[in-house]
């Protein structure tokens, strides 16, 4: 495991001072398995779009139409 350093407002460290307290852990702890929350929520952008084919031919026309019309 690696260390690294951050910085806190002090009202978020208060409070996260109390979450470990209470779940009588380490706030370390606390840190990782909020950060793994949020990285397993992060959801990858697409590479690419229109992936699949529709076998409609105008589509591209389709668009064009959806899109608004400049002022």
């Amino acid at each position: 495991m690696t260390r690294t350093t951050i910085s806190l407002p002090e009202d978020l460290l208060h409070r996260l001072r109390l979450v470990a307290a209470n779940r009588r852990t380490s706030m370390a702890t606390v840190i990782r398995e909020a950060v793994e929350r949020e990285l397993d929520a992060e959801r990858p952008q697409p590479r690419s779009l229109g992936v699949a084919e529709s076998g409609l031919r105008d589509t591209s026309e389709q668009a064009s139409d959806l899109r608004p019309k400049p002022r």
